[in-house]
């Protein structure tokens, strides 16, 4: 099937093999997962032999696995890249995430390619050259707002992909180079060492504080179950949940919960249709407040918002129970609406601004027995629970079904009897069988038996929604008859299906090469081998800078790139208070500092993208460290 952008698909992250599976049982139409090495997590590897196994379950789904291999190549790597996309095209692997435009000058088999995020896809004319470059997909930057993304839909052809869910990087992704400039691990290469969630203090120009120890770089979750029906009508048609480094609990109930909400709206749009089969329950009701998140937002989908950082606190603090009360010698008392549970995982912020978390082992009424009590909690103490403990017991479970519909044809032949068995899309297959006709001296009950074996189909990927029963009269099936028949027409069934599964096609670039939007490419573009500066100048670039992970640009440049401003988030934005009666004065163009331990990182302010700039540079230390060695991985064919 060529997806198209009537094809909603949900688009769940996979840590491992496992995880992927379960996303799938779980309600998502393809998952995403690293390979050995090259992808954007590098703390999250998988075999090919994994991915294999994780491509068969997909697959009887018609669901779909795309992998990740979307960092920035050293030209000593090459080879081994290009090795690695022939071995997961021959296990199944339907496409590839990528960022490094050397990848599209290298011999790749027929897979569809997909742009990363990491490419920085925020403009129309930077969407409408990787449409025509050859990229099925492309994922949109995560600070896009419905106006821009429906411009990108309207100009291009290739499906688009946008976050709904997880984590938010602060700076446009593939623009960060804190990481690297710090301690030689590049976002870039996977390695992110997320200096972002951090916590800092903030000065104004003149060496005022503004805020001190607070996480000034570190964003909310992204939450857009509000707009997904906003999101289709501005083109996007895969929706994408974060999370390779998450649990697996995190991966089961966000899943759950897109895979509800998307499947309201294809209910209400006839003129929409999922992207692969089956019809997920669930042993939970999805709640994504439950697993681990910094609180919620939109981000800049409905445009820039006041409150999008969590500076609190980086960690999950979970939802609100209420005060403390009383604080004895080992419990503590909570006024509180909430049913609490033996096993919940309860937090608070004690003096020091930290957030400090206990578990509890017995719940009585209103008083809490910890399993050790904290120092420095007191009364009027704001008390938030981070696991509610019958929730997770629930998802550490087996928390899901998937399962495809099928209607049944049982009929008679001359010398015997048929079962056809036809699934949801058509896919269909017949088994036939020779048997001793014996009229039935009980129809009803002999109807009702046949009935029943043949919907027996237990953990099977199916289950029955109708069976016609196309006989003269009825017949006496004995149990055996029924049961080998509906067994081997559920394995033609499922052969049929894998055997009719086709993978997308690559979609070829136009000619002439398309041009690119720019001649002048700075280190911001991550040119980092000579196959990525050839794809440049083959599509018109003149001048291209090495990446900044070649440790040449030695000076003071943006080491990130934010659409988040702390002039604005602090109510000190110049455009916004234009005509304010005693702001103008006070506020000017002048830059902030962010300050952590001996690091001062000066804000700058590009008013008229509405953009912040982190100014630093590389340390020595980095410079010294040289080019990466060669990347070896190994695989065995199963």
């Amino acid at each position: 099937m060529q997806k198209t952008r009537k094809h909603l698909e949900l688009l769940s992250p996979a840590r491992n093999a496992d995880f992927g599976i379960e996303a799938i049982n779980h309600g998502a139409d393809a998952v995403y997962i690293g390979g050995p090495a090259f992808g954007a997590r590098a703390k999250a590897p998988n075999t090919v032999g994994d991915i294999a196994r994780l491509v068969r379950h997909a697959h009887r789904f018609n669901a779909e696995v795309f992998v990740a291999l979307n960092t920035i190549f050293h030209d000593n790597e090459l080879e081994a890249v290009e090795k690695l996309t022939h071995q997961l095209y021959d296990i199944g692997v339907d496409a590839l995430i990528v960022q490094d435009m050397g990848l599209l000058a290298l011999d790749l088999p027929p897979i569809q390619l997909h742009a990363s995020t990491q490419t920085d896809i925020r403009t129309v004319e930077k969407g409408v050259f990787l449409d025509q470059v050859g990229f099925s997909q492309i994922v949109l930057a995560r600070e896009l707002d419905l106006k821009t993304v429906k411009q990108i839909a309207d100009a291009t052809s290739a499906n688009l992909e946008y976050f709904i869910h997880g984590a938010l990087c602060v700076a446009f992704s593939g623009q960060c180079y804190i990481s690297h400039a710090h301690t030689g691990r590049s976002a870039n290469r996977g390695e992110c060492s997320q200096e972002c969630r951090l916590p800092f203090t903030l000065e104004d120009q003149k060496g005022r504080i503004i805020g001190k120890d607070k996480h000034f770089l570190s964003m909310k979750d992204n939450d857009q179950s509000l707009n997904l029906r906003a999101l289709i009508d501005a083109g996007i048609s895969s929706f994408k949940i974060e999370g390779r480094y998450k649990d697996l609990p995190y991966v089961k109930n966000a899943t759950a919960h897109y895979r509800q909400l998307l499947d309201e709206i294809l209910h209400d749009r006839p003129d929409l249709a999922k992207s692969s089969h089956g019809q997920c329950s669930y042993t939970f009701t999805p709640q994504p407040e439950k697993t681990f998140n910094r609180s919620a937002t939109d981000y800049f989908a409905n445009g820039r918002q006041a409150d999008i950082g969590a500076f609190d606190t980086p960690k999950f603090a979970g939802e609100l129970l209420g005060k403390v009360t009383k604080v004895g010698k080992d419990f503590i008392e909570v006024e509180t609406p909430t049913q609490l549970h033996n096993g919940d995982g309860v937090c608070f912020f004690d003096v020091h601004k930290a957030l400090v978390g206990l578990r509890i082992n017995t719940v009585d009424g209103k008083k809490l027995y910890p399993n050790e009590m904290p120092a420095d909690i007191r009364n009027n103490t704001i008390v938030y629970r981070n696991r509610d403990h019958a929730f997770m017991r629930l998802l550490e479970k087996d928390s899901a079904q998937r399962k495809i519909g099928i209607n049944m044809r049982f009929f008679e032949t001359n010398d015997g009897f048929g079962l056809a068995v036809t699934d949801e899309v058509g896919t269909s297959w017949t088994t036939l069988t020779k048997a001793e006709k014996q009229v039935a001296q009980t129809p009803d009950s002999a109807t009702a038996s046949l009935k029943e074996n043949l919907s027996k189909l237990g953990s099977t990927d199916f289950v029955v929604q109708n069976i016609e029963i196309a006989t003269t009269q009825t017949w006496f099936i004995p149990a055996s008859i029924a049961n080998a028949l509906r067994r081997e027409a559920i394995e033609g069934l499922l052969a049929a299906r894998l055997e009719g599964y086709v993978r997308p096609p690559r979609r070829s670039a136009t000619k002439p090469p398309a041009i690119y939007p720019e001649d002048t490419l700075s280190y911001l573009a991550n040119v980092y081998n000579q196959k990525a500066r050839q794809f440049y100048a083959k599509h018109g670039v003149k001048i291209i800078a090495k990446a900044y992970e070649a440790n040449e640009e030695l000076s003071e440049v943006p080491v990130m790139i934010t659409k988040h401003c702390l002039r604005f988030s602090h109510g000190l934005c110049p455009k916004e208070a234009k005509g304010v009666i005693g702001v103008q004065g006070t506020v000017t163009a002048e830059p902030m500092t962010l300050i952590s331990g001996n690091d001062r990182f000066t804000l700058k302010f590009d008013c008229k993208p509405c953009e912040m700039h982190v100014m630093g540079k590389i340390r020595k230390t980095v410079i010294q460290m040289g080019p990466p060695q060669t990347v070896q991985f190994f695989y065995k064919r199963p």
